[in-house]
């Protein structure tokens, strides 16, 4: 019904929209709270067993996340008298209050459900989950200040490092995506103490290479990596793309996925981060071996039963095509 699907993506627009735009800490986790609940139907629309336990995991986790920062704001109240969001002063809440939001977005050691999550769902919901979900809780991390460094550098850290040893013995490309979404989350978490607004650059820029990955993989209508090696049949134009877009994502220099990479570098240099720093960019050519492993899958394997004649790219429809282009060239060359 199309009613239904309005509703619920008026209702995931509304809860991030509410977060966004509140200073007290009830009406943020209201809108946390209309976020997480718009988009569980979303989730288990297909009923398919899978999709229903990715969905129960899913509720699972956001409602202990959910539960842990009220919990957290509200011992802020009864400690300080302040219910403020940019007011936060006592160290138990403020460490309580990142780590129920780095729960929610699924940041290292709590991201043990990100990859089942997103492997029950299908393409298109898994890209609201992994691009749209992670915004509220990110503008409510931007706005707590004077949190303790070392537990942001920590999960940071972390992040990075099992985002890349997770996905190297992944098949599932739904899963290698959840632990680039883990390690990209982990380089926005290692700068968001010294500077917010690189950040915010590293969220943007992860949100459109993303979307454009996750496109690809639709138009592609494939899962794993096996089913990759018949792409070439599909889009033949957007298989010898793909690769830049994957290597992208990981963050090869010429590419957009860099630039982020690259400034945080710097950033954690000038603070005097060198270990820290050179820890970050190591973790990062984990990722990209395992990126550059699905690239050798689309572009230099052949299907055996591979029939050339058929064409199905020519008739795909423009809603996917159009943004996919946008997105692909985005990803490939905003450096």
């Amino acid at each position: 019904n199309p009613y239904i699907l309005a509703t619920l993506l008026f209702g995931l627009g509304l809860g991030t929209t509410i977060t966004f735009a509140s200073s007290h800490w009830l009406l943020a986790w209201m809108g946390l709270e209309i976020n997480t609940l718009a988009i569980i139907p979303l989730m288990a629309q297909h009923h398919h067993p899978r999709a229903v336990e990715a969905t129960t995991k899913y509720f699972l986790t956001q409602a202990t996340a959910a539960a842990m920062l009220l919990f957290a704001s509200t011992t802020n109240a009864w400690l300080t008298g302040q219910w403020d969001i940019q007011q936060m002063s006592h160290p138990f809440p403020l460490t309580l209050i990142t780590l129920a939001l780095a729960l929610k977005i699924g940041v290292a050691p709590m991201h043990t459900w990100l990859p089942e999550v997103l492997q029950g769902l299908d393409l298109t919901t898994g890209l609201v989950l992994s691009t749209w979900q992670k915004l509220a809780p990110f503008a409510l991390l931007l706005q707590i200040q004077n949190v303790n460094p070392t537990i942001l550098v920590t999960l940071g850290l972390a992040s990075t490092l099992v985002g890349g040893w997770g996905g190297l013995n992944q098949t599932q490309l739904r899963k290698v995506l959840a632990y680039s979404s883990i390690a990209h989350l982990g380089w926005m978490i290692l700068i968001l103490q010294y500077s917010p607004s690189l950040t915010l650059l590293a969220l943007l820029t992860y949100f459109v290479m993303t979307f454009s990955t996750f496109l690809v993989f639709k138009l592609n209508k494939s899962t794993s990596i096996n089913a990759l090696a018949i792409s070439w049949t599909k889009a033949p134009i957007l298989t010898s793309l793909t690769p830049l877009v994957l290597l992208s994502l990981g963050g090869l220099p010429p590419l957009t996925g860099f630039m982020p990479k690259w400034l945080i570098l710097q950033e954690l240099a000038k603070q005097d981060l060198a270990p820290l720093a050179t820890l970050a960019a190591l973790s990062a050519l984990l990722s990209l071996y395992f990126y550059l492993r699905i690239s050798y899958a689309m572009t230099l394997t052949m299907s055996p039963n591979n029939l050339t004649g058929v064409t199905p790219w020519r008739f795909s429809s423009p809603q996917l095509t159009l943004p996919l282009a946008i997105a692909t060239t985005a990803t490939i060359s905003l450096l």
